[in-house]
């Protein structure tokens, strides 16, 4: 059996997140059911992560075992012609068998996009959360530093969140504009349910001037999430790479 690692991207927009699901279009589904017909068998693929509907990834790692001992190009050049238009194959390699794309990852750097602008882009609307009005990218810079280091993010969590423990660690919190578009770029060893776009919604808020810079200390320290912003819409985030040692 060879373990196989895969570096995937997929645009999320019509799919509804990642993991299999009974009756919708999923990610992980379109994969194994490539792999499937490749292999002649079943696989069971392992991902990094989920991610949730509307949500991009550039750098989803997942592996699977396999069964045939095929040329490494036969699962990106050969998957990649049995797969549809909005999920790709970039990289494939064998690892060894104690490699998991879960439990091996020591950190993940996700980009949430805002297309702050009195006018809405068409090439961009899958992928962006567009805002009209301005924002006050200082304040929304200022506001970040609160959330970098190890802290308990229960406020960043979604109501269902299943995650033992909401302690996690964000390494770096970049907050930058390129003209019309806001890039929120987190770099942390792990995330909870919803966690990356319940900051980028109370950053906004930031930026809108409904809250302060000092409050999301204090959401930290409190840690209710009813107090924290809005989550933003899952079209803006994206997975940009996944991190092992």
């Amino acid at each position: 059996m060879d373990r196989i690692k895969l570096i995937i991207e997929f645009d999320g927009a019509a799919f509804c997140g990642w993991q299999v699901q009974d009756g919708v279009r999923t990610v992980q589904q379109e994969i194994e059911l490539a792999l499937a017909r490749q292999l002649g068998s079943p696989v069971r693929l392992h991902s990094s992560g989920r991610t949730d509907s509307g949500v991009h990834a550039r750098g989803m790692v997942a592996h699977f075992d396999s069964c045939r001992n095929l040329p490494l190009k036969a699962y990106r050049e050969g998957l990649n012609r049995l797969l549809p238009p909005d999920v790709a194959i970039l990289f494939a390699e064998r690892v060894s068998d104690d490699f998991h794309a879960r439990y091996s990852a020591t950190g993940k750097w996700y980009r949430y996009l805002i297309w702050n602008s009195p006018v809405r882009s068409p090439l961009q609307d899958q992928r962006v959360w567009h805002l009209k009005g301005p924002l006050n990218l200082e304040l929304m810079q200022q506001a970040s530093k609160s959330l970098v280091g190890r802290h308990d993010f229960a406020a960043f969590r979604a109501a269902g969140c299943e995650a033992k423990t909401t302690v996690r660690e964000i390494y770096r919190l970049e907050v930058t504009r390129e003209q019309q578009l806001l890039l929120i770029d987190v770099y942390g060893s792990g995330f909870l349910q919803n966690m990356v776009r319940i900051i980028a919604g109370t950053l906004v808020e930031v930026g809108q001037g409904k809250r302060s810079p000092d409050s999301l200390a204090d959401l930290l320290a409190g840690g209710d999430r009813d107090a924290a912003g809005v989550t933003a819409p899952g079209a803006g985030l994206c997975l940009m790479e996944v991190f092992y040692s």
